[in-house]
């Protein structure tokens, strides 16, 4: 795969030739790790995978549980592998986007778990981090860019 790479932060990597700019990956490298945006993707979906999307949004529905009782929610909606959600929650618990502690019980100590934010201040996390970075790397042109563009009257 060919990468194209863009002052210090971007890296374009072209998915599908013929979905022109809806197929390319944006990898936005964080102050903690790098990041994949995907334009052809909406909402948490353009920054999680769908899996740990489901996995998150079902998260914020109970606010707090125990990795059998997502899987439990989960499974009523789509065949899913015990296992993948323990993947995945471990995944969401080293991106910082979700904690854990452990809890004791019949069989031993369990993890319970619970997003570290709301579901807004999640997504708007998101946002400022990727306004944050355009700006940074594009210093002027981004700013002045993001000031005629939402001074419009329309």
């Amino acid at each position: 795969m060919n990468w194209l790479l863009l002052p210090c932060l971007l890296y374009v990597k072209p998915q599908n030739m013929s979905r022109f700019f809806c197929g390319f990956t944006i990898c936005v490298i964080s102050m903690v790790k790098l990041k994949k945006f995907r334009l052809d993707k909406k909402g948490m979906r353009s920054f999680l995978s769908p899996l740990e999307t489901d996995v998150l949004i079902t998260l914020y529905k109970l606010e707090k549980a125990r990795t059998r009782e997502i899987h439990r929610m989960l499974k009523q909606r789509r065949h899913v592998a015990f296992t993948s959600v323990i993947v995945m929650l471990d995944r969401l618990h080293k991106k910082g986007i979700v904690a854990r502690t452990i809890e004791s019980g019949q069989g031993g100590g369990h993890y319970i778990y619970y997003p570290k934010t709301s579901r807004q201040e999640f997504e708007e996390s998101i946002v400022d981090n990727t306004v944050n970075k355009l700006i940074s790397n594009f210093g002027d042109v981004a700013a002045n860019y993001f000031h005629k563009r939402f001074s419009r009257k329309e």
